[in-house]
């Protein structure tokens, strides 16, 4: 098996980049899941068990009832999730509510956990045991599997957040990227899906409230019919699904001959060819992207 991996935090926070190549073999000493305190994504890997978090970064002027910030939430929950996986053979569904529960000791007399801005976060877990591939994604960043004998992927992401947001977002997507009246919108369209965030009829992330876990989307196939995976954050998914560069198809050739560098430098280009979001309407110009790639083998 082969593991690659890139992220990059959004421009304008973060220059540097962290792009990491490995394999089973010396798995334990590449494995930096982000690039910066900057990157709130996170991702990580042992030789049977993947995880992959995208944190819900807060606007500047809203609260959020925390002391720690997405990147402390990330890194929580995301090495105590792989250490899950890892450890404990229960379902994906009980290890992530047990991370939940977990991460949220952690600061529970630090910070008010009832505030709608507790730090969030985007989850896909993937793990092979007993001769399956089991599988789960929270929240809408994407889980590709390259399925023997299947020409297109098999595409996992849950657009709940997408959905509810299209419904409030219009008078944001009219003004320009980096604009005053576009900041002031951001933030006043962020504090809206608060009041969407974790419950009926509206969209589901990993926060403070463990029974979260149980509204993923979750799945196992035989691993040997999986040829590979790819997990994506939605700022390295924008490539496919907001700027229509590339089927998913394609996006897993990048992935395989050119690597995750190469298709998080393809979203950078398109994001600075509408750096003011007027042909592609988006919450930010740039965003964290973390792609990871697991090759299992040739089929």
């Amino acid at each position: 098996m082969r593991i690659t991996f890139a992220t990059e935090a959004a421009p304008g926070r973060q220059n540097a980049d962290a792009d990491k190549t490995t394999d089973t073999t010396d798995i334990t000493d590449t494995l930096d899941s982000t690039d910066s305190e900057d990157n709130e994504d996170f991702f990580g890997a042992t030789p049977d068990a993947f995880v992959l978090l995208d944190g819900a970064g807060t606007p500047a002027g809203a609260e959020t009832g925390c002391v720690h910030g997405v990147g402390w939430y990330v890194r929580s929950l995301g090495s105590t999730l792989l250490a899950g996986m890892t450890q404990d053979s229960g379902t994906l569904t009980e290890i992530l509510a047990n991370g939940i529960k977990a991460v949220a000791s952690l600061h529970h007399f630090l910070c008010d956990l009832t505030h709608p801005g507790s730090p969030s976060a985007t989850v896909i877990m993937v793990r092979r045991m007993a001769g399956n591939l089991d599988f789960l994604v929270l929240s809408d960043s994407v889980l590709l599997l390259d399925v023997v004998g299947e020409e297109e992927p098999t595409v996992v992401c849950d657009d709940r957040v997408n959905r509810i947001g299209r419904a409030h977002r219009s008078a944001m997507d009219t003004l320009a990227h980096g604009s005053a009246e576009h900041v002031t919108a951001r933030r006043e369209y962020v504090e809206t899906m608060r009041d969407h965030r974790n419950r009926e009829g509206g969209f589901w992330i990993a926060a403070v409230d463990p029974l979260t876990a149980e509204r993923s989307l979750t799945g196992t196939l035989p691993a040997d019919r999986v040829r590979a995976a790819a997990l994506l954050s939605d700022g390295a998914s924008r490539l496919v699904d907001l700027f229509e560069l590339a089927t998913w198809r394609e996006a897993l050739d990048v992935l395989e001959h050119s690597g995750p560098g190469e298709l998080i430098r393809r979203v950078r280009e398109a994001e600075n060819a509408d750096s003011d979001g007027s042909r592609r309407p988006r919450t930010k110009t740039h965003d964290d992207a973390t792609a990871a790639y697991c090759l299992f083998g040739r089929g």
